[in-house]
This record gives structure tokens, sequence and C-alpha cells, in this order.
């Protein structure tokens, strides 16, 4: 038994024109053999959604298969239509058939069949990492870099070619830069071999390049790094990759920035956090620290019975806002520090202090520990 049509389309009954030549050129595209060479399960999907689309992109035939199905046709329907290579025939218009497959090709070879490829080629993108200190992403800087590329050559201006001498057309796709192929049914277009695509010959070539059009230079470019940056920020430079070929346009220079770690400041997002330790004293009894901060000394208070772990906020102590105004916080974690070692007198205040404080020592709550695994986390 027959598949019904518009379930081979994947479409609706009610579905538009346009709604039915969209979902066929994606499973035209998804079937057809040259994407799946040997596979027969495909070919008989591509040759079903051809048939399919013949049908139903002609309003006649669509509107007698509405009414009568398969019958409405007595079965000339898959008889292939004439169409090389037992295909159903199409239907529907003939321009409209072609910018289907124009589709299919430019989408599967990378251009369109037959059409003449322009022959100015664009350069290649290049990619410069830039390693700098913490401090450098925090407050911005500026920098030379060198790089090395491909740039047009003076001696030739470009062309490749020697006194002043224009490339030849190419022999062999005759400057169209494709050369046709013919692949079962079909004839595609593919970069001609002989050019490269450029749909010309250098026969003279110029010394300083060797015909190439282009020399490798080294170059100097001045980076500009803004203040907030973050590890893995890319900064582009547009037209400063290499040259491209043929008058074709330069390729973009991307520069990524690697901002090394810092020795007690982590970042999270425009905010710095640290821990510092402080002694039982300070966290009992209260006290104020003088920090350290990425801009110069800062005091912190500790009030009178600090825990350990406990975070203060010193306002606008962190990473300036990227290309905004304003700045992140310092988060300042305190962390009571056990002393290892006592001399004979400490050990003495200590027991005397302890006999004055006690302490119940029975198991918390799961709650606590988790708090306290939170803590130390």
């Amino acid at each position: 038994m027959k598949a019904d049509y518009y379930e081979v389309l994947q479409v609706t009954r009610t579905a538009t024109d346009q709604e039915i030549k969209t979902s066929y050129r994606k499973l035209a595209m998804q079937f057809h053999p040259d994407r799946n060479p040997g596979d027969k399960s495909a070919e008989e999907k591509f040759k079903e959604c051809s048939e399919a689309y013949g049908i139903l992109s002609d309003p006649q035939k669509r509107a007698a298969y509405d009414r009568y199905g398969h019958a409405g046709f007595g079965g000339a329907a898959s008889q292939g239509g004439g169409f090389p290579g037992g295909f159903s025939g199409f239907g529907g218009d003939p321009q409209d058939l072609g910018d289907i497959f124009g589709d299919i090709f430019g989408e599967m070879f990378g251009g369109g069949g037959g059409r003449r490829q322009s022959r100015a080629q664009r350069g290649r993108d290049l990619k410069y990492d830039l390693t700098m200190e913490f401090e450098e992403s925090v407050f911005g800087n500026e920098q030379e870099i060198k790089i090395k590329r491909q740039e047009t050559c003076e001696g030739c201006s470009g062309t490749g070619s020697a006194n002043g001498k224009q490339p030849v057309t190419c022999s062999q796709c005759r400057g169209a830069g494709q050369v046709r192929y013919q692949q079962g049914f079909f004839s595609v277009a593919r970069p001609c071999p002989k050019c490269e695509g450029s749909g010309v010959n250098v026969t003279d070539p110029c010394q300083t390049c060797r015909g190439e059009s282009r020399v490798i230079r080294e170059h100097t470019i001045n980076v500009k790094v803004p203040a907030g940056v973050e590890d893995g920020t890319r900064i582009r430079y547009q037209g400063e990759g290499e040259a491209g070929k043929l008058g074709g346009p330069a390729g973009d220079l991307y520069v990524e920035l690697r901002v090394k770690a810092h020795k007690f400041f982590q970042r999270d997002g425009d905010d710095l956090h640290c821990v510092v330790p402080v002694s039982f004293p300070q966290a009992a009894l209260g006290d104020e620290l003088e920090i350290e901060t990425l801009e110069g000394a800062a005091v912190l208070k500790v009030p009178e019975g600090t825990q350990s772990g406990k975070s203060f906020r010193i306002k606008g102590k962190g990473v300036p806002h990227l290309n905004s105004h304003g700045k992140g916080d310092l988060i300042v974690e305190v962390r009571v520090q056990t002393p290892a070692k006592l001399t004979k007198k400490q050990k003495e205040l200590l027991k005397e202090l302890s006999e004055t404080m006690k302490t119940d020592n029975a198991p918390q709550s799961h709650g606590f520990m988790d708090r306290m695994k939170e803590m130390f986390s």
C-alpha cells in the first residue's frame, strides 16, 4: 500500500504551497543519494519524497489527489515520469524544481551549480594568546604584540605575476573557478583543481612572492585591554588578519586574553574574594584589621564574637565593571587560626580560660553539621 503523500512530506493536508516546498527541500537534502552513498533505504525515501512533491506541488494534481487519492492517477504517479534514473515526475514549475536542486547542491558542495565564483578570496583569521597579570586585567593596560601574517606582495601588488602582467584565465575551468563532474544522473560543480577556485593561473610568477601574491611579514599591533576583562575574553581587530587573495578582504585578528591567577585574590564576576586568618582573641573580642586590596590598604572591623568562616563585604574594592561605571566588592572571609605551638605561659592562660568556659560537647544536629561543611568547603 502506497504511503500518503502528505505523510511522506511530513505536512498536513491544509499545508500551504510554501510549507510543502520547504519540507520537501529539507527531506530531499536529508535523503539525497549523493549524501547517502550505497544506502538503498535513503534512495527509496528520496524517490518517495520526489514523487509526493511532484503531485502536491501541482495545484491540479493536488486537487485530484485530495479527492481520489492514489486511485486518481491510475498508478501513473509511481512510473518515473520520464526523469532519468527511475525517479518520479515532479510536476509544478520547472524553475521551482531548479531552485530546489540549486539549494541541495549549494549546501552539499559549497556553491550553486555552474555559477561563476568570485576570484577574490578572503584572508584567513588569526588568533593570538596574550598572557597578562591579574592586576592588568583588573585595571586594563596597553601593550604591543608582534604577529607573523601573510601580507599583499608589494612587488606585484597582489597579482602574483611579474613585470606588471596579469594572470591568465584558467584553461581548465575557463575562468569559472569550478569544474563539473557527472555523479549518477546529476552534474555537480566543484572547485577547479588547477586554479584552486580562483579562475586564473599565473604564467610568469613574481620573484618576490613566487606567484603566491602574498608574503609572510612580521607585524606589530597595539593591543588596548580595557579594565575589567576576564580570562578568555576575545578582542577582535577587524582586517588585521592575513591579506586576501586577488583583491579579497583581509581576515580578522582575535586576541584571546589569558589572565594569571592571583596569589590570594579569587574573582567571581566583578567581586573579589580572599581569606584572612584571625586569632581566637581577635574573633572573640573584636578587632580592626588592615586588609590589603588591589588599590592599597583598607580597614576591616571584626565585631566581637565573630565566628570562623564569617564573611564581610568591603564596597567598591572589587573589579571595575567592563565598559561601564562602578566596581564590584571585596568579600573577606575570616578564619580563626588555632596555634600549633604554645608557650608555657600561654598554656596556663588557656587552661584558666577553659575552666571559666564550659561547652556542651554533645553532637549537634545535621543542620548544624551541614552548615559547618559548607563553611569549610
